[in-house]
């Protein structure tokens, strides 16, 4: 071999090496839930504690695609496509958040996790504070991204019938107006795009379904009322878009703290990644 060809492959071949050491690999892997629903997942590092990413409604596991290399550093990051959205199957019944909890508990048996902290944007929320009870003995903390607003909120079966109504008539549009006015109104056009479409493509009726079964917590109670059985620290990381009532929190969360991420919409992780992470690397630290 000429030397400069054997020049060329060795540098090919110490920038690879360098490349993978600062580079995280992921791997996917797939959980069977307790109805038999197959649960996409990755994982991402490594760490004794394990963040377990949890998208909301009618998203997947790439909305957390800012936070995999910041993470992973330090931890074991996993990002879960929930049944019914991304690469998992599409066939159950009812999308309850008992049942979402069970896809993330399926995840946890499978990687043999004994030390997770969860992280759920949104309808996410609902999801972990039913995983935390679920499993108190391998969940140390959950931290809810822009949710959780005012967990005891009233909020009547007439109330949801109405909100339900227009995503009933005309889902797609109905969609992509709930989108745009979850983002401040000078965001970038390709971020809004995505959101927007992506979630407008999803399933009309497992979609409605979801969306049923998450604010029919607020109709029953259940969305306070999961929290009496929670004793890990619940934090919150939420916008401002939003106002959110601590005060009522507080009277039914024991272990509850929250902090603001400003001039945001509903998904920040895309908004302001940068000090996103940062801000929820304090609610980490702040859980253990």
């Amino acid at each position: 071999m000429k030397p400069y060809l054997l020049a060329i492959v060795f540098f090919a071949l110490i920038n690879s090496v360098n490349a993978s050491e600062h580079s995280p690999v992921t791997r996917f892997g797939v959980a069977i839930s307790n109805d038999k629903a197959q649960i996409a997942y990755s994982v991402t590092g490594g760490g004794k504690t394990a963040l377990i990413f949890i998208h909301g409604w009618s998203l997947d596991s790439r909305l957390w695609h800012n936070q995999t290399q910041y993470f992973s550093k330090e931890y074991q990051m996993i990002t879960i496509d929930l049944a019914g959205h991304g690469n998992s199957s599409y066939n159950r019944k009812d999308y309850t958040m008992v049942s979402f909890a069970h896809d993330i508990k399926a995840v946890i048996e499978k990687e043999g996790i004994n030390s997770a902290i969860l992280i759920g944007h949104s309808m996410g929320g609902g999801v972990i504070a039913e995983a935390a009870k679920l499993m108190p003995e391998r969940v140390i903390g959950i931290i809810g991204i822009d949710t959780s607003q005012n967990v005891a909120l009233n909020f009547t079966q007439e109330a949801l019938d109405e909100m339900t109504k227009p995503f009933e008539e005309n889902f797609q549009k109905a969609m992509r107006a709930f989108v745009k006015d979850a983002f401040p109104k000078n965001e970038e056009e390709d971020t809004l795009y995505w959101i927007s479409e992506d979630m407008a493509s999803a399933p009309k009726d497992i979609a409605i379904n979801q969306f049923r079964h998450y604010l029919g917590q607020y109709v029953s109670g259940e969305s306070y009322r999961v929290f009496e059985n929670i004793n890990v620290p619940t934090v919150l990381v939420n916008a401002k878009l939003w106002p959110t009532d601590s005060a009522e929190n507080k009277k039914h969360i024991k272990n509850y703290h929250i902090y603001f991420i400003e001039e945001t919409g509903h998904f920040p992780m895309l908004e302001k990644p940068n000090e996103f992470n940062q801000i929820l690397l304090k609610a980490v630290k702040s859980v253990k």
